[in-house]
């Protein structure tokens, strides 16, 4: 017996499952029902009702052999004489009249025949006139007896446990209709699907995102908005409302697109979602897409569905076929021959089964539902076959609607979508929302929103080196729209943003002129595009792939500084114009960090007008430089780390080049410097961090180089030919392995800032103290053991560094140096304690302010 509490569970758990059982499942439960009536009404009158009723078959060749007993006993074979007729009247009449004899009546018949052997024939005639049928000569007990006994003989086998069958069949199936939804490795997943989609169903952001879309995408609602009601433009806490002009090219909007059925007024009460709300719908998300990446690398669940519809086939098959051949067994007669003459005197028995009316339309019943199950069965497994289960697309939900990101899905994802879709359609349009990734944007800016306030905003801004108002945002989810409310922002960093979206409200940003995407792949709105267009200056872009650069970045009419950072391989060079950068007419400043192997030949777009040309490599050998003859124009190159082992020919065709920078490549010699004497304009000349063994004398040639970089190289020594540059203020040569300072430094004049740290110099000329204007003089990690009082000349210098070297004193002139302070000199503590207390004093003058090193 099933208890009330188990029963109840089991109405708490089917609701669950509802939405996973199409309309076959259902019906094939309630014809299980059905059938579970049947094999337990049929059993209760099997246990209450079934019996068999036998009479003796009387035959005149038995009753002639048996012999009346002698002991005084009453005789229960009495020999009768009867004629053919008279037997088949009696068989008659025993048929018809089957239910009106009596064992008592028998017995008294059988007793007037014991103790009245001799009455005359009239006398019997009368009796047999008076009662019908033909006397048995069988006690009650013996007919108790051969009833019991016939009823296990001569009935069949399915008379008496058809009930039984009907209900081991009917558990069978229905234990087959719902195995997937108990099966261990399918049932979590069930779960969990239903309850996600339950959860998806019933959110409120489902609703609010099939609202905003119904609204955003229906031009007469756009109409009434803008005839019937005013509403605030930026109202909205959505990152895409407050903005109702056409998006440019570059953006594909997305959402649902209804018809304008429901009036514009319903906007505002759609456009508001709970915090909480936002954060369940956020969390839905996420499990929607942990959960598609759980279940569509099989298909478990589809091939369990089809295993348990076959089972259910083939025993539909089974029970059809054994059930046919036993239907005509359940009879209403039926011949016993229990083979105990010995105790009973007869042979053969006629039986009677009070049950086998009911039982046969019971049975045929069974049949009848049996045969509806399997039509049932055929049609599911039809279905299960005639349409690809393990894939269901989206399509028509992308063509009702502007969610046209919607991804198909396959395996058992999608034919759990497909079961669902038979309870309700609307389920699977619903859960769609959440398999959009730009409904999941549109939640993300909402929440956005919520977090990054003004006030929060205004906190993150700070001042950059050049001291402008700078906003850093960092791995957000979007861009807040109180963003562009800071409209005395200068500088606006954007990072690992991938939804970044850029809306017309940044007209608002007048002071705005750089811009930096860090792998964040922006879009703009047309107004947007346009504000940029002609108040955007400076634009920095880092990149994965040059794919991620906007397309709208090559528009920039007005630019004027592009730096592009991320990858360019051989593959890709041509990408560096996926657009062309001709329409970047304003473009001064090039700077490009990447793998290149060669220039990019759509460079030479903008070589008229190009003024500098930056290349930073990553250690990737830059082999054909030939487009650097076009640029003209250009005053300032870099090739930095493109493992060139000479300086590249194609330099000296720059005949406005004022500073060329080769850091950090493989040159070993510059005997080509001599070529330099064309580039009238140089002064700026940077050989540093390569493998430079000496410098050549035609160096002199290069009248106008002001500034040389010769640092972390190899050089052993200086020629004089370097000190022949009168117009040099900087030298740098710093990490070598010189050891001599010649004496002709003296005769740099203009020199202001001499760098020879790490190098092995043991003693400082008095010549050195000549170059009175020098305001930087890094001595640092040498081998020097003094320091001449001469180095009072110097009385511009704001930098000394003498740190690392074997000075035991230091000399007490060092006071002289009128704008020498402690922060500009460098040196070990106890050498400065070697000082005198009025020099220290002199020196420890003004320690607060920061000193003019002019460097």
């Amino acid at each position: 017996m099933f208890t009330l509490a188990e029963v109840a569970s089991l109405s708490d758990i089917q609701p669950t499952y509802r939405i996973l059982k199409p309309w076959w499942d259902v019906f094939m439960d309630y014809l299980a029902v059905v059938m579970l009536m049947v094999a337990i009404f049929a059993g209760t009158m099997q246990l209450t009702k079934d019996q068999v009723v036998c009479l003796p078959v009387l035959q005149s060749t038995v009753n002639s052999k048996v012999q009346p007993d002698t002991a005084g006993k009453a005789d229960f074979s009495t020999v009768e004489t009867t004629t053919g007729q008279e037997e088949a009247s009696m068989r008659t009449v025993s048929f018809g009249s089957a239910p009106t004899v009596t064992p008592d009546i028998l017995l008294s018949r059988a007793t007037s025949s014991q103790y009245q052997p001799t009455e005359s024939n009239q006398e019997l005639k009368k009796e047999q006139k008076d009662s019908s049928g033909r006397k048995t000569n069988l006690d009650f007990q013996q007919y108790v007896f051969i009833n019991q006994m016939c009823y296990h003989l001569a009935l069949p086998w399915y008379s008496k446990y058809f009930p039984y069958l009907v209900l081991i069949h009917t558990i069978i199936l229905i234990v087959s209709s719902n195995f997937w939804f108990k099966y261990p490795k399918t049932c979590s997943k069930i779960e969990h699907f239903v309850s996600i989609l339950g959860k998806c169903f019933e959110s409120p952001w489902t609703t609010k995102a099939l609202s905003e879309t119904a609204c955003e995408d229906s031009e007469e609602n756009k109409q009434r908005l803008t005839g019937a009601q005013s509403l605030p433009k930026y109202v909205s806490t959505s990152s895409d409302e407050g903005s109702p002009s056409a998006s440019t090219p570059m953006i594909t909007k997305s959402g649902f697109k209804f018809s304008a059925d429901k009036p514009m007024i319903e906007i505002p009460s759609v456009t508001i979602l709970d915090k909480k709300d936002g954060e369940q719908a956020k969390a839905l998300f996420e499990k929607v897409r942990k959960f598609r990446a759980h279940v569509e690398d099989s298909d478990l669940i589809y091939k369990l569905y089809v295993g348990q519809t076959v089972i259910k086939t083939v025993k539909f098959i089974f029970i059809l076929c054994y059930t046919a051949n036993f239907v005509n067994t359940i009879s209403f007669e039926h011949i016993c021959n229990p083979k105990v003459e010995h105790l009973i005197g007869y042979t053969q028995f006629e039986c009677t089964h009070n049950m086998a009316y009911m039982l046969k339309k019971l049975l045929i019943s069974y049949i009848s539902l049996i045969c509806v199950y399997g039509f049932i069965c055929l049609y599911t497994l039809f279905w299960l076959f005639r349409i690809p289960l393990k894939e269901y697309s989206f399509e028509k939900v992308r063509e009702e609607s502007s969610f046209s990101d919607i991804p198909d899905v396959k395996n058992d994802f999608a034919f759990l979508l497909h079961m669902v879709d038979q309870y309700d359609q609307l389920y699977s349009k619903r859960f769609g929302v959440f398999l959009s990734e730009v409904s999941e944007n549109k939640l993300r800016g909402i929440s956005l929103n919520h977090e990054w306030t003004y006030e929060k905003l205004r906190q993150h801004v700070s001042r950059n080196a050049q001291d402008k108002q700078e906003l850093h945002l960092f791995m957000l989810s979007g861009v807040p729209d109180a963003v562009f409310d800071l409209t005395d922002l200068d500088v606006l960093k954007l990072e690992l943003i991938p939804e970044a979206k850029i809306t017309a409200k940044i007209s608002q940003m007048t002071n705005l002129q750089e811009l930096h995407l860090y792998h964040c792949p922006a879009k703009v709105e047309q107004t947007a595009f346009s504000f940029l267009r002609d108040h955007l200056r400076c634009l920095h872009v880092k990149f994965t792939d040059v794919a991620e650069i906007p397309a709208w970045v090559y528009l920039l009419k007005t630019l004027r500084e592009l730096y592009l950072i991320g990858n360019l391989n051989s593959e890709n060079n041509k990408m560096i114009g996926l657009e062309s950068l001709r329409e970047l007419r304003h473009l001064k400043i090039l700077h490009v960090k990447s793998n290149l192997t060669k220039i990019p030949p759509n460079i030479t777009d903008v070589a008229p007008h190009l003024t500098k040309l930056v290349i930073h490599n990553d250690g990737t050998k830059l082999v054909v430089l030939n487009s650097l003859k076009k640029m003209t124009n250009v005053a300032e190159l870099e090739l930095q780390n493109c493992e060139l082992e000479r300086i590249p020919h194609a330099i000296f065709s720059l005949s406005n080049l004022q500073e060329l920078d080769l850091k950090s490549n493989s040159i070993r010699t510059i005997e080509e410097i001599i070529s330099f004497q064309h580039l009238k304009r140089l002064t700026c000349l940077k050989l540093w961090h390569n493998k430079i063994v000496s410098i050549p004398s035609s160096i002199t040639h290069i009248k106008n180089l002001e500034s040389l970089y010769l640092s972390n190289n190899k050089l052993e020594t200086l020629p004089a030919a370097v000190f022949s540059l009168q117009k040099l203020r900087c030298l740098d040569v710093s990490y070598n392995s010189i050891a001599v300072i010649p004496v002709e430094i003296g005769l740099l004049q203009n020199l202001q800032h001499f760098h020879i740290t790490g190098n092995k110099v043991d003693v400082l000329p008095k010549q050195l103290f000549k170059c009175v204007k020098l305001r930087t003089l890094s001595l640092g990690q040498n081998c020097i053991t003094s320091i001449p009082d001469k180095v009072s000349q110097l009385l511009q210098l704001t930098y000394l560094e003498l740190k690392g070297n074997c000075l035991d004193r230091l000399p007490a002139t060092l006071g002289q140096c009128q704008l020498l302070r402690k922060s500009g000199l460098i040196v070990e503590d106890h050498l400065f304690d070697t000082l005198p207390s009025e020099v220290k004093e002199v020196l420890n003058q003004d320690t607060g302010i920061p000193f003019a090193n002019g460097i």
